[in-house]
Parts: C-alpha cells; sequence; structure tokens
C-alpha cells in the first residue's frame, strides 16, 4: 500500500512538471528584477537646471500635460552636442532635415511592415529557446546565452577587415583573457 501512495504522489508530481513545462505564455528570457534589492538609478530622469528670466512676462503658458522648459529631449541633446540644428528634431524624433539621410539608407527599399515581422520571428524563436524548466521557475536570464549566436566577435571582424586592406581605427586590447 505504501509503494502505490508514492507512485501516485510521483505522478501528480510528474503531472505538474509537465504542466509548468507547457506555458503558452510570451517568453521571458531576460529577468532584471531577479536579485534587485536597491533602487535603480536609471529610472531617476534629472531634469534641466530652472532658470529665471529677467521678467516673469517671457515665462511661456503653462501647458498641463504638454511639454516643459525644463524637460529633457535627449535626441535634440546630441543634434545639438554634435554641432547640428535642435530644431531640425521633429516631435516624434526623427531628423527631419536629414532627407538625403533617409534616402540613402532606404535605396535598396523599405518594408513598411518590417517591425511586426521582426518583432513575431523573434517571439517565435523565443518560444524555441524558452530556457530550461527549473531556469523558467527560478527567473534565471537566458538572453545572453540565447542571443550569443548572433553576437558579433569585434576583434576576429577586425582583424579580417584590416587583411582585407579597409581601414579600421584602433581598438583597444582584449583584456578578457581569451
Amino acid at each position: 500500500m505504501r509503494r502505490t501512495d508514492i507512485a501516485r504522489a510521483a505522478a501528480l508530481l510528474a503531472l505538474v512538471f509537465l504542466a509548468a513545462g507547457c506555458s503558452r505564455k510570451e517568453p521571458n528570457l531576460i529577468n532584471p528584477q531577479r536579485g534587485l534589492v536597491t533602487p535603480d538609478e536609471f529610472a531617476i530622469l534629472p531634469g534641466k537646471p530652472l532658470e529665471i528670466p529677467e521678467t516673469l512676462n517671457e515665462l511661456p503658458p503653462p501647458t498641463p500635460g504638454g511639454a516643459n522648459r525644463t524637460d529633457i529631449n535627449p535626441e535634440a541633446d546630441v543634434v545639438v552636442a554634435l554641432g547640428g540644428n535642435p530644431a531640425a528634431v521633429v516631435p516624434d524624433g526623427r531628423l527631419g532635415a536629414d532627407g538625403a539621410l533617409i534616402q540613402q539608407a532606404s535605396r535598396y527599399g523599405v518594408d513598411p511592415n518590417v517591425r511586426t515581422a521582426l518583432a513575431s520571428e523573434d517571439l517565435e524563436f523565443r518560444r524555441r529557446h524558452r530556457g530550461r524548466l527549473l531556469e523558467r521557475w527560478f527567473g534565471v536570464t537566458t538572453y545572453y546565452k540565447v542571443y550569443s549566436r548572433g553576437q558579433l566577435d569585434q576583434p576576429a571582424t577586425t582583424e579580417l577587415f584590416r587583411r582585407s586592406g579597409v581601414p579600421t581605427p584602433a581598438m583597444p586590447p582584449d583584456t578578457s583573457g581569451n
């Protein structure tokens, strides 16, 4: 009688493992919250310093829910840092004045559904490479292991280009010990 109870418990446990392994939810390969016991420093976005104009009549009217003079605008800040005109940045983040760049980048055609196609292909890839059962249960990050085949080997690629005669910039020495 004792053996039948053990067999039943083992069968029940096997069914639980099988049900947990057949989950249909979207696979999550990276778990940034795992082991997080400190605040996220990158969640805090410092604003620009407050400036008081000569006369308060120069202040723009308030725009609830709209843009603020002290809000950061990374796209425009990058354009300014590179010596460009921040007014060329369209509110959606695209560079409106760079028609030549956009034309050169799209010279072989543009697929309007590229984002949708890439998202569905990546979802299928992540479903095929979800990680092992215990990795999923304990929220172990498998992202880097799964995508490592698509990672560029920078030193080997630089050497390949240099042997081919392509001018390449200086590269920092490899300190990984490989």
